[in-house]
């Protein structure tokens, strides 16, 4: 058995020092890793909701729309939309989840009242009041399944990324400094015993 290391007592000890730390990197990637499962299916529970409400608030916008389109036409529409005090801004900001960042969507979109909506002086159907709630509704989720979606791809990455270097310490890094170490301490046995031979040979001439 031939290892690229030598048969010292020094570089036993340095190689005690190296499976040490990382048997200790080991497990607190172990404990990185699980957490990071834990919160990834707390997110995707949260994600599946926001799916299906997102989803039902998009055939409802649809069907308001389609009414409205229908019975008022697209000019009245257009005129609504002309009158918007307000246009959704988004500030994109970063939060830490378990050392991953992942984004934070701020947004001044929430459902208004027909004033703020700037739509007082105006003639305004009871359709097109309905669909300008259902689209507003529709892009406040849409803003949150955004933000969640883009968590569980983030911390999803972070789990492979922190799987590979688990597995890495435990399959490879650890099992070699392991196998290194056992080979001095062989090889020093083996010397020790040499020397105690030699020794006894002296002793005897």
């Amino acid at each position: 058995m031939t290892l690229d290391v030598k048969p010292t007592r020094s570089e036993l000890i340095k190689l005690k020092r190296r499976i040490n730390l990382a048997e200790s990197g080991h497990k607190l990637l172990k404990k990185k890793r699980d957490g990071l499962i834990l919160e990834f299916f707390r997110v995707l529970k949260n994600a599946r909701t926001l799916r299906r409400e997102l989803n039902e608030k998009y055939l409802l916008t649809k069907e308001k729309m389609t009414a409205a389109i229908a019975l008022d036409g697209m000019a009245e529409i257009k005129s609504a939309a002309m009158a918007l005090k307000e246009r959704p801004a988004v500030d994109l900001e970063v939060k830490n989840i378990m050392g991953v960042k992942v984004p934070e969507i701020k947004s001044n979109a929430r459902k208004k009242s027909l004033f703020e909506r700037g739509y007082g002086l105006i003639s305004m159907s009871l359709r097109i009041e309905e669909m300008i709630d259902a689209y507003e509704d529709l892009l406040i989720s849409v803003i949150r399944a955004a933000e969640v979606e883009t968590t569980l791809r983030k911390l999803l990455m972070e789990i492979e990324k922190t799987k590979r270097r688990v597995n890495a310490l435990e399959f490879a890094v650890i099992p070699k400094l392991k196998s290194q170490a056992e080979f001095i301490t062989f090889r020093l046995e083996e010397m020790e015993r040499e020397n105690i031979f030699r020794m006894k040979r002296i002793k005897e001439k």
